[in-house]
């Protein structure tokens, strides 16, 4: 009876040190929107609201000779992407999808997967010190792999 007891305390502490607000996923999922969004209309201030300035996106890319490396995006390239990419409108569906899957939070830290038209984001974010949650890291990939591949 004590181990129940113990265990029962031991996971209603731990979800109280893990609680996390409603207005946390909201600003989760805001982060996120400001990220694909901005892609989406050409609003680079979105991208620069969503995004730390430490950004480090990444995804596994072929050169011209077959062998595989880590491409690599930083802050400034994807307020770059957020102006210039989507500029004559024809690099997205009219209605693209956008499917945000929170996979967890606790406390400042947060893992998130964003599935969209052609590829997948995993994402982590912080809460800093002004309470804003901003993404930090990116792994993503597109869902047909075989595009990546250097084209140059």
């Amino acid at each position: 009876m004590y181990r129940i007891a113990l265990y029962i305390f031991s996971t209603l502490l731990a979800c109280a040190v893990n609680a996390h607000s409603p207005d946390d996923k909201k600003s989760i999922e805001r982060a996120m929107l400001d990220y694909i969004e901005s892609q989406h209309q050409v609003k680079p201030n979105l991208m620069r609201r969503g995004l730390d300035k430490k950004l480090a996106k990444r995804t596994f890319w072929k050169a011209k000779d077959g062998s595989e490396f880590i491409m690599e995006t930083d802050y400034e390239a994807m307020i770059w992407i957020a102006e210039n990419y989507n500029k004559d409108g024809d690099k997205f569906p009219p209605s693209p999808k956008i499917d945000i899957d929170i996979l967890d939070i606790d406390n400042r830290a947060a893992s998130v997967k964003l599935s969209v038209d052609e590829w997948i984001d995993y994402a982590h974010l912080y809460k800093n010190d002004k309470n804003e949650w901003k993404i930090i890291n990116v792994l993503w990939q597109y869902h047909d792999t075989k595009r990546h591949v250097s084209k140059k």
